[in-house]
């Protein structure tokens, strides 16, 4: 991504609203908007802004996961699936 191509004014924004959201969403890019010369906003397509959520969540998955390795919290994958099968048992 070309930061000079996609950092742009409040003014342009304004200007250009469905020119920015046509080319954000075709090309999947991400646009910041600043104000009086800092920015302010992040414009992004919705599926894009979607995956990076998803991301995100499987990132702190994973995180969580790591701790509770470290802190030696979890049991082998055969108790676990088990522990699944006598749960399935009892609701039937």
């Amino acid at each position: 991504m070309k930061y000079s191509e996609s950092i742009k004014p409040i003014s342009y924004l304004k200007a250009h609203a469905s020119e920015i959201l046509r080319d954000v969403s075709n090309n999947k890019k991400t646009m910041v908007i600043t104000q009086n010369g800092e920015a302010k906003a992040v414009l992004q397509d919705v599926k894009v802004y979607e995956e990076m959520q998803e991301s995100i969540a499987l990132l702190k998955i994973l995180a969580l996961s790591t701790k509770s390795k470290e802190k030696m919290k979890y049991k082998p994958v055969g108790n676990s699936f088990d522990t699944i099968r006598r749960r399935i048992k009892n609701q039937k």
